[in-house]
């Protein structure tokens, strides 16, 4: 675990050199228009979860990438698959794990620790069984239903589209309601071409499960934020139709929500064209965008 940054850990890059959102930009994987969306939504630490059916489709690559937009103080947890414990997490028993209250592990915050949902995001290599690293069963189901205290969630799943996540996560051993699942937030579905491009085709905004003015809850079905459309070769964007829900979200105003976003794709456009594509110096550039505008904020 480690507060700020990659930890050394699976998202760590272990024998490869990683990519940016930059670098991913210039691939094609995404468009900054979509960029520039998630940058808004990861920096309020929205879930988000990257789906690909097959191996190596880049769904670690593309989620460590745009792990570089979360709060620079942000605690990250890396969840140890079938190892974790949850001893760190203080709601484990309300969330329904048997076992907590074991001990401390070591390099682990411990029970005492001060973890707060505002403020950590739990990372999960895969949600399956396919290695004991792998977030699956009892912890995987821990791990989603604590979004609904507030934590954040970044995972990556063998899965070729929402409904397939849904049926995967929803059905044995995981278990998940349905609104449970509501609660996680970001799903991007990524593909590789017969060129072997490796591409977000799909990028939905799973809607929460609230209650309204009168108390009666409310269920509204996803919403597609973007597609891609191989026929013009270019993305589709369609965030506007749950603008005011993306707003809320993430504390601004509509109109707000939509020029800041508009601001960081026009920025992440601009470390495009002056080549700007290291994941150190994009980095450092999100970093300096941050300041910049928290002096606005400031003036």
């Amino acid at each position: 675990m480690e507060e700020n940054g990659l930890s050394a850990g699976w998202f760590g890059f272990r024998g490869t050199r990683g990519r940016s959102v930059v670098e991913l930009i210039a691939l094609g994987t995404l468009d900054t228009e979509l960029a520039g969306l998630l940058w808004l939504l990861l920096e309020a630490r929205l879930p988000v979860v990257v789906a690909a059916e097959p191996w190596q489709a880049g769904k670690s690559t593309l989620l460590s990438a745009l792990l570089d937009f979360l709060p620079p103080r942000t605690r990250r947890v890396e969840l140890r698959g079938s190892n974790e414990d949850f001893d760190w997490l203080p709601e484990a028993a309300e969330l329904g794990w048997r076992d907590a209250g074991g001990g401390e592990s070591p390099g682990r915050p411990s029970p005492a620790a001060s973890v707060s949902p505002e403020a950590t995001y739990l990372l999960a290599a895969e949600l399956s069984n396919h290695l004991p690293i792998y977030t699956w069963g009892d912890q995987a189901r821990i791990a989603i239903r604590a979004l609904s205290l507030g934590y954040g969630l970044g995972a990556t799943i063998h899965a070729d589209s929402l409904e397939e996540v849904f049926e995967i996560l929803g059905g044995p051993p995981v278990g998940l309601s349905g609104d449970e699942l509501s609660r996680i937030g970001v799903v991007l579905i990524l593909r590789v071409s017969p060129s072997r491009a490796r591409r977000v085709v799909a990028a939905h905004y799973v809607r929460p499960v609230v209650r309204d003015a009168q108390g009666h809850v409310q269920r509204l079905g996803p919403a597609v934020l973007a597609t891609w459309d191989p026929g013009s070769g270019t993305f589709e964007h369609f965030a506007w139709g749950v603008l005011p829900e993306l707003a809320e979200r993430v504390g601004r105003k509509a109109g707000a929500f939509n020029a800041e976003s508009t601001k960081r794709a026009e920025f992440l456009r601009g470390l495009l064209a002056g080549g700007v594509t290291g994941v150190p110096e994009v980095r450092a550039a999100i970093q300096g965008y941050r300041l910049w505008e928290d002096s606005q904020l400031r003036n």
